[in-house]
């Protein structure tokens, strides 16, 4: 009898034994399929108590806030060092002027709107005035109360514009119309349409990098230069609020 429990139990080992090591072989075969992604998420739950908490990602988006500030300085200030030495441009947020547009001629030959900011304000003939989407004109005339503003699409308009794709100069000329010309003194300039054009760093009658439009169209390759078309970001015939930038010679 007590052989036979023997028997009966040393079996009953054996088929245990069997199913332990055919549980482990199919637990590899798992992992193998998986590619040991069960192992990683495994590791993610057991894990995730000692993961850096809220207060070390705080301090860690504090010191990349405190590197990117640091950085913009040092470009703020190099940019300011270098236009003192080009004896350019700067403008100053902080005397910018708000004014109403309480006259406009977009439409015709002389085109140039009058705001209800003027000497009195603070205003003077050269300031610079951008609206909703970037530059528009340049202050040619003030009064006591008002100022006359030269859209940059007026034949009396000639600025240096730079193209940033291609990293180059060329200078804005109104045309009477809506849409400005670019004249870039190369041939060989690759403007595309859609290209980004903003003010120059090195133009003397304006701060650099102000937005102005984008190139809607090119004309045909003249000799020595190439010219295209520019739609303007700011619409001076539907904006009725502006910012002039008081502009430090």
């Amino acid at each position: 009898m007590l052989d036979v429990r023997r028997i009966s139990t040393s079996r009953w080992w054996h088929k245990k034994k069997s199913w332990f090591f055919f549980g482990i072989f199919v637990f590899l075969v798992f992992v193998r399929i998986s590619k040991g992604s069960f192992y990683k998420d495994f590791y993610y739950f057991i894990s995730k108590p000692f993961w850096p908490g809220q207060f070390q990602k705080e301090l860690i988006l504090k010191s990349i806030d405190q590197e990117s500030l640091v950085k913009l300085n040092l470009l703020k200030k190099d940019n300011v060092r270098l236009r003192k030495i080009l004896s350019l441009q700067e403008s100053s947020s902080k005397e910018n002027i708000s004014a109403a547009v309480i006259s406009r001629k977009t439409g015709g030959w002389w085109r140039q709107i009058i705001l209800n900011k003027g000497s009195k304000d603070g205003v003077e003939i050269g300031n610079i005035v951008i609206g909703p989407g970037g530059l528009l004109g340049r202050v040619n005339d003030t009064s006591l109360f008002t100022s006359s503003v030269t859209l940059i699409t007026s034949p009396e308009s000639k600025l240096g514009v730079w193209v940033d794709r291609i990293q180059i100069n060329g200078l804005l000329v109104g045309l009477g119309d809506d849409l400005p010309s670019l004249i870039l003194y190369s041939k060989d300039a690759d403007i595309k349409v859609g290209d980004f054009v903003s003010s120059s760093p090195a133009s003397t009658l304006l701060p650099p990098n102000i937005p102005i439009g984008i190139v809607q169209s090119i004309d045909k390759t003249l000799k020595s230069k190439k010219t295209a078309k520019i739609l303007l970001l700011a619409k001076p015939q539907v904006i009725d609020w502006v910012q002039i930038l008081k502009v430090n010679i």
